[in-house]
């Protein structure tokens, strides 16, 4: 059915932003020149007063909305951005960029290191959180864009939302983390680790010098599996799967009998095609020493905050429950920061921010609709 006023994006092109300027890391280290891969939707107001960033999850990439010349798989959030969608293209300028770290076209592990002409591999630098929204940052300074609207994103993305309100408190004006923490505490660390020991156990890894030969592809399938459990909720296993076996029941044996085997080494099958190994284990060490708090008390990290928050968890997400999304309300509330908390009785887990189109969509349309008109006044030329 096609809802008046309710559109596509259409066919759009990924673009490329490279920075001859060094990236200052967290750690002290310089790292350039870095190139960034992005993608926009909409228009550019004139006073560029409508711009929103996109974050994209752990293994996600620049590609949130709309089709590529043929593709006809389209992006990851498509059905919250578009012509009258949440994130309303009529209105706003949408943005969506690869994370740095990452293997989908911005400066990774993968990359060319212009020092030695092979890929950086183990070589390239520890990067932490805010070193993505520092590599954001200069994209966002290389298209003119002074103050965003709002930055908004699941899980890691969550992540990178909550980061850029602390580190840039006078240039976002709202803020969107859903299904996300203000850090990563024990059992996430955990699950990240054994994900990690998968890629490094298997022997192809190498040491992370694998890209002119056999790949990790088995650690690297075995890691996603693991990830893949996590995102899912027990409820929604049981209705996908139950306990029924394969096309042809067999004697039992370890080649995957029930369809839940199958279905998990199908999709680690699928993601060592797209993925990066040691893009893996950067960006989950990233996750991990991620702490908003910078070790005070959370509040006191966010005082200095001035965006509005609209914090979005669910019901039935085992990787970050919503007590992770309370925590971060509680510390807003203290802080004395204008916040909605809305949780959804979803039974997706993890991935209801994927697939929770239809809530989230009302939601994020009445909250920047909110702050669109009330900011208006406030709009720099």
């Amino acid at each position: 059915m096609v809802v008046p006023g309710i559109g596509t994006v259409g066919v759009v092109s990924t673009r490329h932003f490279h920075s001859q300027e060094d990236l200052i890391l967290e750690s002290g280290e310089k790292l350039g020149p870095i190139t960034i891969t992005y993608e926009t939707y909409g228009q550019l107001g004139y006073k560029k007063e409508n711009a929103i960033l996109i974050e994209h999850a752990f293994t996600g990439d620049a590609h949130a909305a709309g089709l590529h010349t043929g593709d006809n798989k389209p992006g990851w959030w498509n059905n919250l951005i578009g012509p009258g969608k949440a994130f309303d293209t009529n209105k706003y300028f949408i943005i969506c960029s690869n994370v740095l770290g990452g293997c989908r076209g911005s400066t990774g592990p993968s990359s060319i290191d212009p020092k030695s002409g092979k890929p950086y591999a183990l070589n390239f630098p520890t990067i932490t959180i805010t070193d993505i929204v520092r590599a954001q940052k200069l994209l966002l300074d290389h298209l003119g864009i002074k103050t965003l609207l709002s930055v908004a994103g699941g899980s890691m993305g969550g992540m990178q939302a909550l980061q850029w309100a602390v580190s840039y408190p006078d240039k976002v004006r709202s803020t969107i983390p859903i299904a996300a923490a203000a850090k990563n505490l024990p059992q996430q660390i955990a699950f990240n680790e054994v994900g990690r020991q998968a890629i490094m156990a298997d022997p192809n890894w190498n040491d992370g010098n694998y890209y002119d030969r056999t790949r990790p592809e088995k650690g690297l399938s075995v890691a996603r599996m693991i990830g893949h459990i996590t995102y899912m909720s027990d409820k929604s296993m049981e209705e996908k799967f139950g306990r029924r076996f394969r096309e042809t029941k067999q004697a039992f044996k370890f080649g995957g009998d029930f369809e839940v085997e199958s279905y998990l080494q199908y999709r680690g099958n699928k993601f060592v095609k797209r993925f990066d190994a040691n893009s893996y284990l950067y960006l989950t060490k990233a996750m991990d020493h991620f702490d908003l708090s910078g070790g005070r008390p959370l509040f006191e990290a966010l005082k200095e905050i001035k965006a509005k928050f609209l914090v979005i968890a669910f019901k039935s997400d085992l990787l970050y429950p919503a007590y992770h999304s309370e925590e971060i309300v509680r510390a807003c509330k203290l802080a004395g920061i204008e916040t909605t908390y809305c949780e959804i009785n979803s039974h997706f887990g993890h991935d209801a921010f994927l697939l929770e189109t239809e809530e989230e969509s009302r939601l994020i349309k009445h909250f920047l609709e909110r702050v669109y008109t009330e900011d208006e006044e406030n709009y720099e030329i």
